[in-house]
């Protein structure tokens, strides 16, 4: 019996090519639609991301970290006193042996370089002591970390005595990424196994998602989930275009909204590694940048927010002698345009710490380029880091003594030479004093503080009593502990 559609697909080709003149004509019109066809062999019904998976998958691996620390499960009896005195706080036992804490991490990696360079995020490996890398194809070394950079949640590991064989993924340019572009994310996601999700570009420069200091960031509707964090974004030829880093999730599954470090960024902290370097380093500006509201836009002659706003300018830095002024607006860097303050600071991290970029700026009415410098900045005087272990409440912070480079390293605004909290242990003595980091120390017991060197020696003395003013954002905040 004959099939009831073979005639209809008679019947369709008949048109099809009764048609085609037809077509043909008004393909050459600008304004009409592309022409439709029919697929005309099987392999056109076949397509497959396949081809892309085998080139992209081998350079994707699983990273395993983790970190065994000793210390005591409780705190001695002089200890809880001191709380209890400072603090108001009850005792927490004494006399007990000390104790082990392991903390374990999982996350995804990609191989960059033949020599078993492999780039994760920082908040895969942070506070970890010991990591493994799983190829693939099941092998398994042991890696060393070789850079952290927790301004861009990004960190190289290099695998130990890797046996050869290694596939390291090419970089793409993120620059060129369109929205709506088909991407892929390749990852271990809940520690499952290497997982591949497709998606498109949902959205370029996302700025406000608050997982790094530079926030630039590809968002896409590939599922991304716990674990693929360090894995690769690729395209269509395979190459990296992102690191998969954060994903937004009120239950901590995909939502569709996940982001990606562009590859751009992610080329910068890896040259560093190869280089040699175990910091990243940036350009200094010296100068603090603010965003454009629609109420300052307006009064500048501007349709619409964008550009930063030169806020104010530190004395002899690169935004100084560039001839920068409080009020300019500063448009664009070296031609590629800025809306915010957050999009500013990653083009111009980008710029790395020799030769100069330009600005594009809008002074008054008038618009200019202006050259400006890119160098490091400057370390000024010694830090002289003190963590401070004596009993005060400064106990379990880590201080340093101010410079631009300090400033620039912690976001801080640089005003003078000073001392600055740099960290605070949790559950410290410190971080119940309220120390932040990023304060200013003023003063210990009315005595004034110009170097980390006067901190050791305010703390070291027994007190019953202790006066602290701190600068926190311009404001001096003083704090009796004790009497």
């Amino acid at each position: 019996m004959p099939r009831p559609s073979a005639p209809i697909t008679l019947a369709v080709a008949a048109c099809l090519l009764a048609a085609a003149p037809a077509a043909a004509q008004m393909a050459k019109s600008a304004d009409a639609p592309p022409a439709r066809t029919v697929p005309s062999a099987r392999a056109e019904v076949q397509l497959s991301f396949a081809p892309v998976v085998k080139r992209a998958a081998p350079s994707v691996v699983n990273v395993y970290a983790s970190h065994i620390d000793k210390r005591p499960n409780a705190r001695t009896s002089a200890m809880d006193e001191f709380m209890r005195r400072f603090f108001g706080e009850e005792g927490r036992g004494q006399g007990a042996a000390p104790g082990e804490r392991a903390q374990k991490s999982l996350g995804s990696g990609v191989i960059v370089d033949e020599s078993g360079l492999v780039i994760t995020n920082n908040h895969v490996i942070d506070n970890m002591n010991e990591v493994r890398v799983a190829l693939a194809d099941r092998r398994e070394f042991e890696a060393t970390i070789v850079l952290r950079d927790p301004r861009t949640d990004l960190a190289v590991v290099k695998i130990r005595n890797p046996a050869g064989g290694l596939i390291p993924m090419p970089f793409g340019d993120s620059e060129s990424l369109e929205v709506g572009d088909f991407v892929m994310a390749i990852g271990n996601p809940f520690g499952v196994g290497q997982t591949v999700t497709q998606g498109i570009v949902s959205a370029l420069a996302r700025t406000q998602v608050g997982s790094s200091d530079y926030q630039f960031f590809i968002q896409t509707d590939a599922a991304i989930n716990p674990g693929n964090s360090g894995g690769a974004l690729v395209d269509l030829q395979g190459r990296l275009m992102g690191i998969n880093t954060a994903i937004y999730s009120q239950s901590g599954g995909s939502h569709g909204i996940g982001f990606a470090i562009p590859a751009s960024m992610v080329k910068a902290v890896v040259e560093t590694a190869r280089n040699g370097a175990t910091t990243v380093r940036r350009p200094w500006l010296g100068a603090r940048v603010q965003s454009v509201t629609p109420d300052i836009a307006e009064s500048m002659g501007l349709d619409h927010p964008t550009g930063v706003l030169v806020a104010s300018l530190q004395a002899k830095s690169p935004a100084d002698e560039a001839g920068l002024k409080r009020g300019d607006l500063i448009l664009t860097v070296d031609g590629q345009s800025v809306d915010d303050p957050e999009a500013f600071g990653y083009r111009f991290a980008l710029k790395g710490i020799t030769g100069q970029t330009k600005f594009g700026l809008l002074r008054g009415s008038g618009r200019s380029t202006v050259p400006v410098k890119l160098t490091p900045a400057p370390e000024t005087r010694p830090r002289d880091v003190l963590k401070v272990r004596t009993r005060s409440p400064f106990l379990g912070a880590t201080l340093v003594n101010t410079s631009p480079a300090v400033a620039e390293e912690m976001l801080m605004d640089f005003a003078s030479d000073g001392v600055a909290v740099q960290a605070v242990d949790e559950n410290s003595f410190a971080a119940r004093a309220g120390l932040q980091k990023g304060d200013m120390v003023v003063s210990i017991n009315g005595l004034p503080v110009a170097t980390t060197k006067d901190v050791d020696r305010a703390t070291r003395s027994t007190q019953n009593t202790w006066e602290i003013a701190i600068n926190r954002g311009g404001a001096v905040l003083t704090s009796v502990f004790g009497g």
